[in-house]
């Protein structure tokens, strides 16, 4: 539905300029912030001309009518003078937006909703855009046909939003290059638990209704948000240096969790000694129903499991706190940065505690010939629909095992936490990472690696 606030006549109605034109502030000659930031496999996600660093989303959500009712508070920067500038938002009833508390005009094309402030935004200036709205949010397929945004649960909903489902919940800037801050307040009727990501900093209930307040304080991209309504044991304990670990468990998969759950702070013992410190200021899971969602998600701080997880996949999702949410791709392109260092964790975690060593299985996944692995290289995905396809994953870790046989294990290792520290709650490329392995072994030759592991087409003819 498209629609627009009414204007006050007069004065105000000459601000109500079209979009390449300029706004009431003096001085300011403003062009429209960019339709998507250009991605190579998702050129409509994110927007330009503005860099949030904080999203107050403010949400009341009735599974039984499956409404959510929300307000977006998003604080931003203008990185170019605007007249007007976009979000992401697919589907729901926007209701009214106001740019620093004046109303501001906004229409809806698609996902874009287009938001003319009613003064122009001078460069490097600091506004906070308020969007009210409300309706049922949608669950989206992706190109590789699973599901994501909003998923019904069997006792409430699942918000999930890679690579762009969180714009089914919330409007925003929705791509991984713009990272923010969040504060996510829930209310969900009496009952119910609502867990979001960081930590929980309030609950009151109130007339039959909870409200929970949860705060992010570490940027995170809003793939990573997370909104889990419904029925959960809660378990508080403690990791590493007095880390608080939550974990929130649906009851009918409390038993089988429970085993792999209490490895939880011994596993980000193991993978800070490998990686760094933690870079966030809590961590923890959310185990939903099997039939919940049909994949893990690393959300920041909390990833979520359909069903209780083997030990290899939580130490996979644990392991994306530093390769992903912290150190976070910088466009959809450089996917294998995140899951190529998550399943290179896996080989890690099982040569250091009784398995095969990370080259024995290197050898196995060469000597396997699978077409599906060699099918494109990890740094170059055929298309939308692969960047989570085993290229991605198996021929990424590859690559790391490459540079470690290439540098020793020594330099490997300060790779691995060089590297998670350089970018530590920011966003790097694959060409970043090249040029950071360079630099840190500037001796070696590494581009017969980048040639036929990262970017080659079809197996290397040689391991």
């Amino acid at each position: 539905m498209s629609r627009s606030a009414r204007l006050v006549p007069a004065a105000a109605a000459l601000c109500a300029l079209a979009l390449t034109g300029t706004g009431c502030d003096r001085g300011v000659h403003g062009t429209p912030g960019g339709h998507g930031v250009r991605d190579p496999y998702f050129p409509r996600a994110g927007n330009g001309g503005y860099d949030v660093t904080h999203y107050g989303l403010t949400l009341d959500y009735t599974p039984a009518g499956r409404r959510l009712t929300g307000t977006a508070v998003i604080t931003a920067r203008a990185t170019q003078d605007l007249t007007a500038f976009d979000l992401d938002l697919d589907g729901l009833d926007v209701g009214s937006v106001t740019v620093d508390g004046r109303e501001a005009r906004w229409n809806r094309a698609g996902q874009e909703l287009t938001v003319r402030p009613h003064d122009d935004l001078r460069r490097g200036r600091t506004f906070r855009t308020t969007v009210r709205y409300s309706g049922t949010p949608r669950t989206l397929t992706d190109p590789d046909g699973s599901e994501e945004g909003w998923l019904p649960t069997a006792d409430g909903a699942l918000g999930l939003g890679e690579p762009v489902g969180s714009m089914a919940w919330f409007p925003g800037n929705h791509h991984p290059s713009d990272k923010a801050a969040y504060d996510i307040t829930v209310t969900v009727p009496q009952g119910l638990q609502a867990i979001s990501n960081g930590e929980l900093t309030s609950r009151r209930t109130h007339g039959g209704r909870t409200t929970y307040a949860w705060h992010m304080a570490q940027p995170m991209a809003s793939y990573l948000a997370t909104v889990a309504v419904g029925h959960f044991g809660i378990t508080r304990t403690t990791g590493p240096h007095g880390l608080p670990v939550l974990t929130a468990v649906d009851p009918t998969q409390a038993r089988a969790s429970a085993g792999v759950l209490a490895k939880l702070p011994g596993i980000i013992a193991w993978e800070e000694k490998n990686f760094g410190p933690y870079p966030f200021s809590s961590t923890g899971a959310i185990v939903d129903r099997p039939d919940d969602a049909g994949y893990a998600l690393e959300t920041q701080t909390r990833p979520v499991f359909p069903g209780a997880p083997a030990t290899s996949t939580l130490v996979h999702e644990l392991a994306h706190e530093w390769y992903g949410d912290s150190v976070t791709p910088a466009s959809w392109q450089d996917m294998w940065l995140n899951e190529g260092f998550a399943t290179y964790a896996e080989w890690l975690y099982a040569e250091d505690h009784g398995g095969p060593s990370a080259q024995r299985t290197f050898d196995d996944l060469y000597a396997a010939d699978d077409k599906e692995v060699w099918s494109f290289p990890p740094a170059k995905p055929s298309d939308a629909a692969h960047i989570s396809a085993a290229p991605v994953y198996q021929r990424g870790a590859a690559v790391l095992q490459k540079i470690r046989q290439k540098v020793g294990d020594d330099t490997f290792h300060a790779i691995l936490r060089g590297w998670s520290a350089a970018h530590r709650h920011g966003t790097a490329s694959t060409a970043d990472f090249t040029a950071y392995v360079e630099k840190r072994a500037p001796g070696e030759d590494f581009s017969g690696i980048w040639r036929d592991w990262l970017y080659g087409d079809g197996r290397p003819d040689h391991p």
